[in-house]
């Protein structure tokens, strides 16, 4: 069984469809599964040993170029895949399979895409969760009809290599037998995702004091370093030494390595959220605007807070605040989360 996958072009999504992966190899044993994903998230895919070969896709979000798609297409011919997934919804992510002939073209309905999905799942409001509606893909109609008859998730799972190289400490001075919180107050959606800086300042300070052994290490990319810089000069001069910005300073297999060295991660809901969800690291998740009932982190009770807005508003899911206000975030204040945090887990705060 060969099989092409269009993946989202999102992280966070990224690393949920992993979930499918797994199922396909529970299905099919000996499935060869190939992933087309964008240039930022090709170091993920090789994270995930289900994952046979990685594909880049050489098309920006949202460009439509349909000659590009269709020499694409028809170079995969040669592949000879016997199904393709197709995780987004628009009608363009489903051309290149379209173009390579594949025979079986599996995907949720969308942007009128009757022509070119030869396997159309139509239910979509049957499961809630985003990484049901990943895995129910492998399945027949008859065999799960709704959420409820999905017995197993197999969790994403992403594989990670230990911090202890003189290389690694080196690049990024790091102590590797320290108490670690990650910060990633990142979001790529927009700020209705994003915690308040100074909330997370307050929150790593608390954190910091408890013991003389711990640090802080605040993670994103290079558009999130004017954020990790205002929560550094949060924190009062002599913790400053404890907090190290690693954010737009690593690459994202770094990435996931140094997340699982941490001992909690504190997040907004995020591509980053979920990559500490898959290596294992407990995480406190912040939702604002966005709802746990749709991407929420993906991994035990035991190593997840998630942490949601009660704002009547709650969750409106878009990027721009309607009342200019942020309420769903700012009032989710940092002695709102340290209680929280204390009531699950009493090591921390």
């Amino acid at each position: 069984m060969k099989i092409l996958v269009i993946a989202p072009s999102w992280i966070g999504d990224l690393v949920m469809s992993q979930c499918l992966y797994k199922e396909l190899k529970k299905l099919y044993l000996n499935a060869e599964i190939h992933v087309m994903a964008p240039k930022w998230c090709l170091d993920v895919l090789k994270r995930m040993p289900e994952v046979s070969k990685s594909i880049l896709m050489p098309i920006g979000h949202g460009a439509l170029d349909i000659k590009t798609r269709y020499t694409i297409g028809k170079k995969l011919r040669d592949e000879q895949y016997d199904q393709a997934y197709i995780l987004p919804n628009s009608f363009k992510s489903a051309l290149i399979p379209f173009f390579a002939k594949i025979p079986v073209r599996t995907g949720w309905l969308g942007e009128q895409r009757y022509f070119i999905l030869t396997d159309i799942k139509k239910n979509k409001k049957d499961f809630p969760r985003l990484i049901e509606r990943y895995t129910v893909l492998s399945h027949p109609d008859n065999e799960i009809r709704t959420s409820a008859d999905i017995k197993d998730i197999p969790y994403p799972s992403l594989q990670t290599r230990p911090l202890n190289s003189d290389e690694c400490m080196q690049k990024f001075k790091i102590h590797t037998k320290s108490d670690v919180m990650g910060i990633c107050p990142g979001a790529e959606y927009g700020l209705t995702k994003k915690w308040p800086p100074e909330y997370y300042a307050e929150t790593a300070v608390k954190f910091l004091k408890k013991n003389s052994q711990r640090e802080v290490w605040i993670f994103g990319s290079t558009k999130d370093a004017e954020t990790a810089e205002c929560i550094k000069q949060n924190i009062p001069d002599e913790l400053a030494d404890k907090v190290l910005i690693l954010a737009g300073k690593t690459t994202i297999e770094e990435a996931i390595d140094l997340l699982a060295g941490c001992s909690i991660v504190i997040c907004n809901d995020s591509g980053l959220m979920h990559i500490s969800a898959a290596v294992g690291t407990r995480l406190v998740a912040i939702f604002g605007s966005t709802s746990t009932l749709y991407t929420p982190p993906t991994t035990t009770e035991d190593k997840a807070l998630m942490i949601e807005s009660t704002e009547e508003c709650h969750p409106c899911f878009k990027k721009t605040c309607r009342f200019g206000s942020l309420s769903c975030l700012k009032k989710l204040t940092p002695d709102i989360v340290r209680q929280k945090i204390n009531a699950k887990w009493n090591d921390v705060l």
